[in-house]
């Protein structure tokens, strides 16, 4: 299925897509070593654009992206209804020196006090030479907020409930 990059924009400009894209943390799904998929949480940015994410050099996830950069991102709230936004595109790798912006700027929301800030920071500066950033532009997106917006097999069965009630 083609999307169309309008449609994407417009599901991603959606207020609560706007609210989703503002928060700390998505789930990366990728393919691991193995064969066998991997979700793992990971603080990201979102520039208006794409997503921004930063790992480590010698994460195990960058030789796997490298190897195939397919991945599926989901960033969703904790509350019911669940407000859930999902999307997938190709991940972009750039190695950099030093600590990106991005991730000082994501882990930034963080509930830390100014003296735990920075204590993390000095420690992310002491611990990393460089990192990689990992870079998503949606190349589809999804947003399920179960009032205007549901997944796909459930609107199949609301469909088939009402046809059922009409009957």
């Amino acid at each position: 299925m083609t999307v169309q990059p309008n449609e994407i924009t417009e599901v991603l400009n959606r207020p609560i897509s706007q609210e989703l894209l503002a928060r700390d943390v998505t789930r990366l799904a990728y393919v691991a070593k193995d064969g066998t998929p991997r979700t793992v949480p990971i603080a990201f940015s979102w520039n208006g654009t794409e997503i921004v994410m930063c790992t480590a050099k010698n994460a195990p996830k960058v030789a796997m992206l490298r190897q195939n950069p397919a991945v599926a991102l989901t960033i969703d709230t904790e509350v019911h209804p669940p407000k859930i936004l999902l999307i997938r595109g190709r991940a972009d790798l750039e190695v950099v020196e030093g600590i990106p912006d991005e991730f000082l700027e994501m882990n930034g929301t963080y509930d830390m006090s100014p003296e735990q800030r920075v204590t993390w920071e000095a420690d992310v500066r002491s611990l990393y030479d460089g990192m990689v950033r990992i870079v998503v532009t949606p190349a589809w997106a999804k947003l399920i907020d179960f009032e205007t917006t549901l997944p796909t097999a459930v609107e199949e069965l609301a469909r088939q409930r009402e046809a059922r009630q009409r009957a």
